[in-house]
């Protein structure tokens, strides 16, 4: 457990830098759109922030470990041959040791102030040191118009309800939430001049782009996913759907398009069953009407 927690911690920090500040865990998600233009989205499940995880704290605390003085070896000066110290040499080793340990834990205090100020920073403005750090994440979701439960369930992770329906006359994105500079989307919709509309899921794909750090998350998520409640990256195990009327141009769902029984009229829907070791993000080019 000590190793996962080590490896999970160095994964977060490293895709906090990258801007996955936000992570889907388990969820179901569908998307309806139709050839007039009318679309409604949902999701229901987890998201993780990473910088209010055990991971991150993590991170900030692993470096200052086993630091014990181990004395160096002696030699004589005409031999060469190894000897044992004297009291003088092995005072002198641990004196300089000393500063090197004091120098280092400057330099490491220093560095989780700037990054402390960076994670501030990423969260809008949300202190993740703060005890209340979640439970503000929380009410500014609220806040938002589309979230219909926000629930935290402590390190980092939400379990939440959210959704919207309008006319699609614009470009998409989820999640947005105020404040917050960085973030990998789960969902976009992007429209094309000429009617076209692409959907992408990119934080749906853990192992995708041939990101090593992302093997590494993959093999935190499979130990974590054996032990209930256990600490680490969050496990991504959901599944999207897209039901539509328009026609569909593109796709890489295993199946292809499916009939939607007792759905709108000539519908069909596009499934995706996504996990750590999903290797593209889900991805598909509908026409509607212009």
């Amino acid at each position: 457990m000590k190793r996962s927690i080590t490896l999970a911690a160095a994964v977060a920090a490293t895709m906090l830098l990258a801007g996955c500040l936000l992570m889907p865990g388990r969820f179901t998600s569908q998307i309806d759109l139709r050839r007039d233009g009318s679309f409604s989205f949902a999701y229901k499940g987890e998201i993780h922030v990473l910088a209010l995880s055990k991971a991150a704290e993590e991170e900030g605390r692993r470096k200052s470990e086993n630091e014990m003085f181990e004395p160096a070896p002696c030699y004589d000066d005409d031999s060469g041959e190894k000897r044992k110290c004297s009291k003088e040499e092995l005072a002198e080793q641990r004196r300089a040791w000393e500063q090197d340990i004091a120098a280092s834990r400057a330099a490491a205090a220093e560095k989780k102030k700037s990054d402390d100020q960076m994670m501030k920073a990423m969260l809008g403005g949300i202190d993740p040191a703060d005890p209340r750090a979640a439970a503000e994440f929380a009410d500014r979701l609220r806040r938002q118009k589309g979230w219909k439960s926000v629930v935290d369930r402590g390190d980092g992770r939400f379990e939440v309800e959210y959704a919207v329906s309008g006319r699609l006359d614009h470009d998409f994105s989820f999640p947005l939430v105020e404040k917050l500079p960085m973030v990998t989307p789960f969902i976009t919709m992007i429209r094309r001049a000429d009617g076209g509309v692409r959907i992408e899921a990119p934080a749906m794909t853990p192992a995708s782009n041939g990101n090593p750090f992302m093997g590494a998350a993959t093999a935190v998520a499979d130990e974590k996913s054996t032990k209930a409640g256990g600490e680490g990256m969050p496990v991504l195990d959901g599944v999207l759907t897209i039901v539509t009327d328009g026609e569909i141009l593109a796709n890489n769902t295993d199946e292809g398009p499916t009939a939607v029984p007792n759905g709108m009229a000539n519908a069909r829907a596009l499934v995706w069953k996504v996990n750590a070791r999903t290797r593209e993000a889900p991805t598909a080019l509908i026409r509607i009407t212009p």
